[in-house]
């Protein structure tokens, strides 16, 4: 419920705070109660004796999509003045808060079921958007807010005004915060289309589904903490470095060549990660699988689904750099042109979800993201080329490993993959650790091979991420 009213606050919020401030949570009110009732007398509901609290597990759910509504200005605000250290504690805090009350709860009253997850989500919203609150709450009128020239003076000028002097909408910023809508609407239902067809058309039973979405979280851990705050943040970075909707001779060419530079580092850096995930996800996903939950896990169609899910993975990086580089630099009349195509993407996906799962079961859930994911790469790929055309950079080269590095993961993969046949999983531990050294190894000799022939990407990294210098504020 929440992934559906989050995109539509989120952009609308920019077009006017004020007025948001009278309607999201009423909004979100009215979508938590509408969409709960359709989960709850319209869809499949499980058998009360095998999963207990179902319903309580829906209204809990819907009752923090209505918390964290309320936060969402604040961390927009964060967001758009780049409080990076504030969304990491933030976030940091309400991520332990809620892993340590549902393992707390798990052992000591595991017939909660349901119960648990559903207070540890709740508790997780609250503490998220409690510490944005705080935030501003002690920034807002201290001698480092007038430092930097904060627009805001007091948590009052969060609540609705209206003068009679100025326009009740910025009708300009509100056809803009429309395209971005439709286009994260439809987005959302390329990013998360395959539940809506679970759930709606019931294509899985309830062990593949839990199955699925058990491969689905492990697959996405990277993508989740290295891949999605990566591509957020320099979203921002690229955002305030290109001028949106103009070409490259109408922008000052160091700023061109600094932004085509950082594109091409970050293609070449999540590349890596991509191609280093495939390379050993082969060879230990059923390794992973067998820790994580035992032989129900490892033994069935889980390992098929996990390897399936590392080529996702390299694509979804190589996707979340391109688009947030062609967002932040798509004129209004590119995005709305840009939603007619993922239009007809969201479409040709849910039909190929269903069709391509009717045939190959969870595996065709997995098939059809990369084929959606590949178009929308191929999309962005073409924008970058076009933008960068009449000029001398070149930043899709990132896309280009060095060919040290290519053999080295060859050769990784190889020896991995003959370690999984003689080693794992059925021989006890003593086999199992030594198969993870076999990997550590590998990866080892992958990471020298990455730091003498990927000097510039190093650099990159270093300069990045690793430096303890601040960073000049673009």
């Amino acid at each position: 419920m929440l992934s559906l009213v989050k995109p539509c606050v989120m952009y609308v919020v920019c077009i006017n705070a004020m007025f948001l401030c009278i309607c999201r949570v009423p909004l979100g009110v009215c979508w938590s109660f509408a969409l709960g009732w359709l989960w709850l007398n319209v869809l499949e509901v499980p058998d009360p004796a095998v999963i207990p609290h179902y319903g309580t597990g829906v209204v809990a759910f819907g009752i923090s999509a209505v918390i964290e509504l309320v936060s969402e200005p604040f961390w927009v605000l964060a967001q758009a003045h780049l409080f990076v250290r504030l969304k990491v504690i933030a976030e940091s805090l309400a991520i332990i808060a809620r892993c340590s009350v549902t393992v707390l709860l798990v052992l000591i009253w595991p017939q909660w079921g349901l119960v648990i997850f559903s207070l540890a989500q709740v508790l997780y919203t609250s503490l998220l958007s409690l510490c944005y609150i705080l935030y501003f709450v002690k920034f807002l009128g201290s001698q480092e807010a007038e430092k930097k020239s904060f627009p805001l003076r007091s948590m009052m000028e969060f609540l609705p005004r209206y003068s009679v002097s100025q326009d009740f909408l910025d009708w300009k910023q509100a056809w803009l915060a429309w395209s971005f809508f439709k286009q994260s609407f439809l987005k959302q239902i390329l990013t998360e289309g395959e539940r809506y067809v679970m759930t709606f058309l019931n294509v899985l039973s309830f062990g593949d589904q839990g199955v699925y979405d058990i491969v689905n979280n492990l697959g996405s851990l990277v993508a989740r903490f290295v891949f999605l705050p990566i591509e957020e943040s320099f979203y921002v970075y690229f955002s305030k470095v290109l001028e949106r909707g103009k070409n490259i001779k109408s922008q000052r060419r160091e700023e061109i060549a600094a932004a085509s530079e950082v594109l091409e580092s970050l293609l070449k850096l999540v590349t890596l990660i991509g191609l280093v995930i495939i390379a050993f996800g082969y060879a230990y996903s059923q390794l992973a699988l067998d820790i994580y939950g035992g032989s129900l896990l490892s033994g069935g169609s889980g390992p098929v689904l996990l390897r399936f899910y590392c080529l996702y993975v390299l694509l979804l990086a190589i996707n979340g750099v391109t688009e947030c580089f062609t967002f932040a630099s798509m004129s209004k009349e590119e995005v709305d042109k840009f939603n007619y195509i993922m239009l007809g993407l969201s479409l040709s996906f849910l039909c190929l979800s269903y069709y391509m799962t009717s045939w190959l079961g969870s595996i065709g859930f997995i098939l059809a993201n990369c084929f959606n994911m590949g178009l929308r790469i191929a999309h962005s790929l073409y924008y970058i080329w076009k933008y960068y055309r009449d000029s001398p950079y070149r930043p899709l080269s990132g896309l280009a490993p060095s060919p040290v590095v290519i053999c080295v993961l060859v050769v990784s993969a190889a020896v991995t993959g003959y370690s999984e046949v003689r080693l794992c999983c059925d021989m006890g531990w003593p086999s199992r650790l030594a198969h993870i050294l076999v990997g550590a190894m590998c990866l080892s000799g992958t990471l020298a091979a990455v730091l003498l022939s990927e000097g510039k990407l190093t650099h990159f990294i270093r300069s990045h991420f690793l430096s303890k210098k601040p960073k000049k504020k673009v």
